[in-house]
Formats: structure tokens, C-alpha cells, sequence
């Protein structure tokens, strides 16, 4: 019998060091900050709601909504869909449809995921960046304060403010179907096995008037 409550002693005690794991809750990554025509996951978005990783966004064809993070504001416009996670060391969303705007207090602030590439700040200026998704395999990622960072495959392309580019993305196979053999006639490197690769067209700069709610908060908040 000693034996029965010694060994249940030691369970009980093991289950209590290991409770404050498991119950503790996910680390928030920001705040909504304002919410219209906007979902979060199944239910209406609303301001103040806090945003953890996995959370999913959207808008209506006529919504929208803002997150705040530590230093950065996130935008999502009309007609698209994000979800939230943390990179290392920085919130981040994905976005999976429609447009997103960001801003940004230094490089390490905020960063976005679409198709294969990544888009944050290249400097610890502040920011302002938009990414659309155009198709299955196209971007348009625009600049509209400071310079932006676009990674795809590893490579890296700046992007100077002002300035947008139609980002076509080519998986590895695709790329090498039309280089050819070794990349002959291509004039391009071959593409190592695994890595996609993007194809920069410069394009029109869109106007973003709404990005102007994202360079105020930052600016007349404390970063922000």
C-alpha cells in the first residue's frame, strides 16, 4: 500500500509541474485596432479583439481592417484574407488573397508572406510597403515609403520607394523548362533544386490614400 501512495504522490506532483505548459496561454501579436465588414476567423471582427498566431482575417468586398503590433501597423483591404504568425523574433501575416499594407519602425517590425516571397522593410527607416496578389503565381509589391526587401528562393531584390514591381514567380521546374539545359540561351544562372525564382517587371505605381491612417499612427505614436 505505501508503495501505491508513493507512486500516485509522484504522479500527481509530475502533473502539476507540467500544467502551467499546457494551460499557458499563446503569445498575442497585436491588436485590432479597427474593424469594418472584416472577419476574424468565423466571427465578425471587432476593435480591441486580440490577435494570436493562426488567427485568420478577412474583409467584405467593401471591409477592412487594422492591426496594431508592437512597431507596426498591418492594413488589410477590401476583398483578402491573412492570417497571423510570428516569425523570429517579429509578427508577420500571410496573405493568401486580395491586398495587405504595412508600416514599419524598423526592419525587424513586421513582415509579409505571399505565394513564395517575403516582403519587410529593408532598414530601420520607417516604412510603408503594399503587396497584392494578382494570381497563383503573380505579386505586385509596391513601396510607398522607405525601401523594401523582397525574398524569393534566398535571393533578395530591393525595392526603392516609389517603385512597384509585377513579381512572377517560377517554381524550380518551370524556371528550367525554359532556360534549357543549364540555363543555355537563357542568359540566367540555373536555378538550384527546391528554390523559386522571380521574375521583377517594373510596373505603375498605384495611389494608396489609405496608407496615410498607417504613416500617421506611426508617426504620432511611440513607434507606434
Amino acid at each position: 500500500m505505501s508503495h501505491l501512495r508513493q507512486f500516485l504522490a509522484a504522479v500527481v506532483s509530475f502533473a502539476l509541474l507540467i500544467t502551467p505548459a499546457f494551460a499557458a496561454p499563446s503569445e498575442s501579436l497585436g491588436t485590432l485596432v479597427y474593424a469594418q465588414g472584416a472577419h476574424l476567423g468565423s466571427a465578425i471582427a471587432s476593435v480591441g479583439s486580440t490577435i494570436f498566431g493562426g488567427d485568420r482575417l478577412s474583409t467584405d468586398a467593401s471591409g477592412t481592417l487594422q492591426v496594431r503590433t508592437a512597431a507596426a501597423r498591418f492594413l488589410l483591404k477590401s476583398g483578402s484574407n491573412a492570417i497571423f504568425l510570428k516569425d523570429p523574433g517579429a509578427p508577420a501575416a500571410i496573405l493568401t488573397r486580395g491586398t495587405g499594407l504595412f508600416s514599419t519602425a524598423n526592419a525587424n517590425a513586421f513582415a509579409v508572406h505571399a505565394l513564395d516571397a517575403v516582403i519587410k522593410p529593408n532598414s530601420d527607416q520607417p516604412t510603408v510597403g503594399q503587396v497584392t496578389v494578382v494570381a497563383s503565381n503573380e505579386l505586385l509589391v509596391q513601396s510607398v515609403r522607405g525601401e523594401l526587401a523582397c525574398i524569393v528562393g534566398g535571393d533578395t531584390k530591393l525595392i526603392s520607394e516609389g517603385k512597384a514591381y509585377r513579381v512572377v514567380l517560377e517554381a524550380n521546374g518551370t524556371a528550367e523548362a525554359s532556360q534549357g539545359p543549364a540555363g543555355s540561351g537563357s542568359g540566367r544562372p540555373p536555378i538550384g533544386a527546391g528554390k523559386s525564382h522571380a521574375i521583377y517587371l517594373l510596373a505603375a505605381a498605384v495611389a494608396v490614400p489609405t496608407i496615410i491612417l498607417l504613416v500617421e499612427a506611426l508617426e504620432s505614436e511611440d513607434r507606434p
